[in-house]
């Protein structure tokens, strides 16, 4: 096969993949279902072998169990797992935000403030979709100009894990003005560059997202706070 024809598969997979997850995250598939392989393939008008390879790639990123039986089943993350990949995430985005106060430049500072107050924008019109979509740009952004590799590729996959998880949180988010004044202390302590106000604001508005929706019972509490051993 050439190299053409390997770009053109490799694109046709990452395709699948992409609708498969995107369908994933909004909930259209829901954890415990099975994904019909021949049905799924006549939809997208694909084979199944892009089918089965989009399948491994969302099996890797834990958004799918492949069994020898039922095929790939949307995987149903406890509210343990969910606690645990969460308090990791923070952790690393924590970390992240202190590179990124040494590290960005000036018109990096400027780019995720027009981000922010694109959100903001969303938020006055009330428009969870965009504001979800530009808050995930924000937070990938932060990660981003960490400029640690290793940081930046751990934090992508467990994003990947906890996508669904955050989506359907933004949709039930109650205080959602708060989880906004947050964003704003965040940009606040960013552009004073101020590493270490920003990655604690950064860990206390990621611990109460991840909380409210694997444990109501947490509240507000920051996420480092809560016993991530109990059930």
């Amino acid at each position: 096969m050439d190299e053409a024809a390997v770009d053109a598969r490799e694109g046709l997979v990452e395709k699948v993949a992409n609708y498969l997850r995107e369908h994933i995250v909004m909930d259209h598939f829901q954890p415990g279902q099975r994904l019909p392989e021949r049905k799924l393939a006549e939809e997208l008008d694909v084979s199944r072998t892009p089918m089965r390879e989009a399948f491994k790639i969302l099996a890797a990123e834990g958004l799918v169990v492949i069994s020898p039986r039922r095929g790939a089943v949307v995987a149903d993350v406890s509210p343990q797992d969910v606690q645990e990949k969460a308090y990791v995430l923070s952790v690393l985005e924590q970390s992240a935000a202190e590179l990124c106060c040494a590290n960005a430049s000036d018109d990096d500072i400027a780019e995720l403030q027009a981000l922010h107050f694109e959100m903001k924008a969303a938020f006055l019109r009330r428009d969870r979709q965009n504001y979800f979509r530009l808050n995930q740009a924000i937070h990938n952004r932060i990660v981003s100009l960490s400029g640690n590799n290793s940081l930046i590729e751990i934090h992508a996959t467990l994003s990947r894990q906890l996508y669904r998880v955050r989506y359907l949180s933004n949709l039930k988010n109650e205080k959602w003005s708060v989880a906004m004044d947050e964003h704003e202390a965040i940009m606040a302590a960013l552009e004073a560059r101020d590493g270490k106000q920003v990655g604690n604001e950064l860990r206390n508005h990621l611990g109460k997202t991840w909380m409210k929706y694997a444990n109501p019972a947490a509240g507000d509490q920051p996420l480092a706070d809560v016993d991530t051993e109990s059930g």
